[in-house]
């Protein structure tokens, strides 16, 4: 017999979930990084426009990480908490001291990627284990990254 978290899903499903959560949320942390950085270097023509669309995303960024971690505590798991623990986890690197606004831009759009597909392989294993909550909450982040990639895309065009 399963044995079944406070929710009422698959104790050992969801613990491979909150792995992929955590992983979720050290990505979504090193970004949001990169992003008060990108908002506070900004230098060049775009300076207005970048540091202000910069701010709007780690605002949003922002929100996400405690929704993700709000999540992992729903079901039943510790979110990562500390710098070093992002670091060992993430595949989105720091980036330090860029104020170019293509280069900056440019990165965001590679962090995009990165956690799209992350995004879309939890979608995957909560739709498997029955978790709408985690399964909205990916869809409606795919979603709203999907349109932010055609957006930047559009302003890296020439």
């Amino acid at each position: 017999m399963k044995k079944l978290n406070k929710i009422g899903l698959d104790e050992a499903k969801s613990a491979k979930l909150i792995e992929k959560l955590n992983d979720l949320l050290a990505n979504y942390q090193v970004l949001y990084q990169n992003a008060r950085g990108f908002h506070w270097n900004i230098k060049g023509e775009k300076f207005f426009e970048l540091h202000a669309k910069f701010e709007e995303l780690y605002n949003d960024l922002q929100i996400k990480i405690d929704e993700i971690a709000e999540r992992i505590l729903t079901l039943g798991g510790t979110p990562i908490h500390s710098f070093s623990g992002y670091l060992k986890v993430a595949e989105i690197k720091p980036v330090e001291n860029e104020t170019n606004g293509p280069k900056c831009v440019g990165h965001i759009l590679d962090a995009f990627t990165t956690l799209l597909e992350k995004e879309r392989d939890i979608l995957e294993m909560s739709g498997d284990l029955n978790d709408e909550g985690t399964n909205a909450m990916a869809s409606d982040y795919i979603r709203e990254k999907e349109k932010l990639v055609w957006m930047y895309s559009a302003f890296m065009a020439k």
